[in-house]
């Protein structure tokens, strides 16, 4: 007779094909770097394991659906928020490989790409779990070889400082998520986040200790602001990004985001694994650890989108401004996670988490995007780093010009790409919002969002106007690689398609199925 224990072990391997394969994949690339140096090679082979994961998520069995009690039992859901996430890194894992392939010196080529595949294996991880310990381990797999994969590409004193400083405070982040999750556990006698969420709901001697959840709160909030680049969490950002390379800027720019909004979408209960039952009272979703993470995350909100885009207006480094455009757009889902827990329900077309998850994609096709063409023309005799480097890009590449021009217009928030469309969702979500006290509270919000992307237009459009109004001194003559114009042209396609139906409608539904149990 089989045990009870060994069917779940046996059930927990058989749905992490995925990320065995892309581990197994690291480990080729570790071993085979220190006899051999072939960027092509390497590069494909980190493809290959890729998309052999995407093969594997394809083949393996449907989104788990957990019944009684065994949601509380297991360290990882499979459930469709963890499918998405699992689509979202591995998409996005081949747009970092084909924008590394030629900026990474020949001999790190297999090293690099091996700690990207470790990484997306940590953020599939991240979208699965159901522990704190689980979760904690998964962001160490993200954070660990990070360290490695900023410093590999550079080697001057810039690189070397970035490293350091994303490390320090990539620890001391770690450790203050570390303290609020020791919190929930003392509070609940438990690490599971199922578990922690029904306790938390339903038993009435926790509401006594409601102080002693909201420092659990805050210091999580603390420890995942840092990862999407939060005010007051944020400073490290443009120094980071500046001084490591392009392609490193991209990863920074995005994969983080990713696994700080999925990890505060499962510990803060916005979406809450098959089998957690909450009194009529407490249905709302998001508010498992406190009523005041609403307030807490529309304060973040607010600090976050209007300082990234002030002081992005002061920037004349493209790589600097990127990090504060970041730091803008991290503010913008930031006002969706703050207004879902009082939106008509998960399946509204407005829910709050459907459009932080919608928004994801969407950040993530047009700042990719916009960095591959900086890549795509940075050369060490024609550097591009600043804004005015791009002068007269419309005259001597016309085509990369009508790109870049349609990235930087999604980014704005321009009808007819996924920008506009992620912030209509966005914007309007929070006009609905109701919340308990103060009725104003979200359409003030939403109206600030406004302002600020009117704010961002204006960078926005600087770049525009430097690519089609000014002549450059200096024309940039080689348009650069084939792997950054398959970047570029994918991230445009996606930003076009997916910003109006059918594209949109079949996006906004896969994230909408995320968003429920």
């Amino acid at each position: 007779m089989t045990h009870p224990y060994a069917t779940q072990l046996f059930d927990l391997f058989k749905h992490l094909g995925p990320e065995m394969t892309l581990i197994v994949f690291a480990c080729v690339l570790f071993v085979a770097g220190l006899f051999r140096a072939d960027r092509a090679a390497w590069s494909l082979l980190a493809v290959a394991g890729i998309l052999a994961a995407f093969f594997v998520l394809a083949i393996s069995p449907r989104p788990q659906v957990l019944s009684g009690d065994s949601v509380f039992a297991v360290p990882l859901v499979f459930d469709a928020l963890g499918n998405f996430t699992r689509v979202l890194a591995l998409s996005t894992g081949i747009i970092l490989v084909l924008l590394a392939w030629d900026e990474v010196p020949e001999r790190h080529v297999a090293d690099h790409h091996a700690c990207l595949l470790v990484i997306i294996a940590g953020v599939n991880l991240v979208g699965c779990s159901n522990d704190l310990v689980t979760l904690f381990l998964a962001l160490e797999m993200i954070s660990i070889p990070t360290y490695i994969l900023l410093y590999l590409p550079k080697h001057d004193d810039a690189a070397q400082e970035a490293a350091i400083k994303y490390f320090l405070l990539s620890v001391f982040s770690s450790a203050i998520l570390l303290f609020g999750f020791s919190y929930l556990f003392g509070l609940t006698g438990t690490t599971n986040i199922a578990a922690i969420l029904q306790t938390l709901h339903n038993a009435e001697e926790i509401k006594a200790s409601q102080g002693l959840a909201q420092i659990a709160m805050l210091t999580i909030a603390a420890g995942l602001g840092f990862r999407i680049t939060a005010v007051p969490f944020h400073f490290y950002a443009p120094d980071v990004f500046q001084g490591t390379s392009t392609s490193g800027a991209a990863f920074l720019s995005f994969v983080p985001k990713v696994a700080g909004f999925i990890a505060i979408l499962r510990v803060f209960g916005f979406v809450l694994p098959a089998g957690v039952t909450t009194p009529a009272e407490r249905s709302l979703v998001g508010l498992g650890l406190s009523d005041q993470v609403p307030i807490l995350f529309w304060f973040l909100a607010a600090l976050t989108m209007t300082i990234g885009n002030l002081l992005a207006l002061l920037q004349d480094n493209l790589k600097r401004l990127i990090a504060y455009s970041g730091i803008a757009h991290a503010g913008y889902m930031l006002i969706a996670v703050a207004s879902a827990p009082y939106l008509s329900g998960p399946d509204s077309a407005t829910s709050g988490v459907a459009a932080v998850l919608f928004y994801l994609v969407a950040y993530g096709t047009m700042t990719l995007g916009v960095l591959a063409l900086v890549l795509m023309l940075h050369r060490d005799e024609r550097p591009v780093e600043n804004i005015d480097d791009l002068a007269g890009l419309a005259q001597s590449h016309p085509y990369l010009a009508i790109l870049t021009t349609a990235l930087l217009l999604s980014l704005i928030g321009f009808p007819l790409t996924m920008g506009f469309t992620g912030k209509f969702l966005i914007f309007f979500g929070a006009m609905a919002a109701q919340g308990p006290t103060h009725l104003w509270l979200y359409p003030t919000l939403a109206v600030i969002g406004v302002v600020n992307a009117a704010i961002g237009a204006w960078y926005y459009l600087r770049i525009i106007a430097v690519m089609y109004l000014r002549a450059s001194a200096k024309p940039i003559e080689t348009p650069g690689t084939i792997t950054c114009l398959i970047a570029l042209l994918v991230c445009v396609i996606f930003t076009v398609a997916l910003s109006v139906p059918p594209g949109a409608s079949w996006l906004m539904n896969v994230a909408r199925q995320a968003a429920v149990r």
